[in-house]
């Protein structure tokens, strides 16, 4: 599984949702960046990184223990925050609650929070801004692909999909998503799977038209996430970091601050010893 660093300092780890690759997190680099202190560790999931050794992953379950051992591999037990967006957020999940002796933070971007679409809830299809003139003249494929995930239509959204989802999209292996659609949830859900408290800062951040995988699943998990800040923002779908850029990066900054406070306060910062 390839793995991209940007930075020095206390490691956050990130992980792009399905269908897609890295570069659809990239518009937060420069917020972790301008915080300071931290290294960014940018995975790509199988579908645009295979394992080293070829050996294939038939299902969510196998993605997930790729991805932990990517992790332990690179980091050892060197404490580190996590970043999911959208699938990546359920592997986010199931990474803290793997290894949650050393996460200091989770954070899930239009994460998902319920694999079952059959009992997912989400909100209808909404366009608050269609502007035709912004499609007019684009490939199809990508005309396509940005109208169904935009909820304001606009040049600039055109333009951060082309640069920051399209490319992904282009690269992704669709062999390998055939397999793990049909494996997609995870056998056991990590707030079930470990059912003690996760009790490391967390922000649940949402887009309030996202019809992807909505707001009120991940709304019924709180009371696992005692610091966890439930953020959900309108005018904003599945890519709602594209959508709503300012207001994201707020929600952002302010849970590094809580896990650099939390941290801090437990000597669990970068170059200081996991205590298990």
């Amino acid at each position: 599984m390839r793995i991209q660093e940007r930075g020095t300092g206390t490691p956050v780890v990130l992980v792009h949702g399905f269908g897609v690759d890295h570069r659809i997190l990239l518009p937060l680099d420069p917020v972790i960046a301008d915080h300071g202190g931290w290294r960014r560790l940018y995975v790509d999931l199988p579908w645009v990184s295979p394992r080293a050794d070829g050996t294939p992953v038939a299902s969510t379950e196998d993605v997930a223990r790729v991805l932990r051992d990517a992790v332990v591999d690179r980091l050892g037990d060197e404490p580190f925050a996590v970043v999911g967006n959208s699938y990546g957020g359920m592997l986010a999940r199931r990474l803290a609650h793997d290894l949650r002796d050393q996460v200091l933070g989770l954070a899930t971007v239009a994460g998902l929070w319920e694999a079952d679409d059959t009992r997912r809830t989400v909100p209808p299809r909404t366009v608050l801004h269609a502007d035709p003139a912004v499609l007019a003249g684009v490939d199809a494929t990508l005309a396509d692909g940005y109208a169904e995930m935009a909820v304001v239509q606009s040049a600039a959204g055109l333009a951060d999909y082309r640069r920051w989802v399209q490319p992904g999209v282009d690269a992704a292996d669709p062999a390998v998503l055939d397999r793990l659609r049909a494996r997609y949830p995870l056998d056991v859900d990590p707030e079930d799977a470990s059912p003690a408290p996760f009790t490391a800062p967390t922000l649940v951040l949402c887009g309030r038209q996202d019809q992807v995988v909505g707001y009120a699943d991940a709304f019924r998990r709180l009371d696992h996430y005692p610091r966890a800040a439930f953020v959900v923002l309108d005018a904003a779908g599945h890519n709602v970091h594209l959508d709503q850029p300012a207001a994201s990066a707020a929600a952002l900054t302010t849970w590094l601050d809580e896990v650099r406070r939390w941290s801090g306060s437990r000597g669990r910062l970068a170059g200081t010893a996991v205590t298990r």
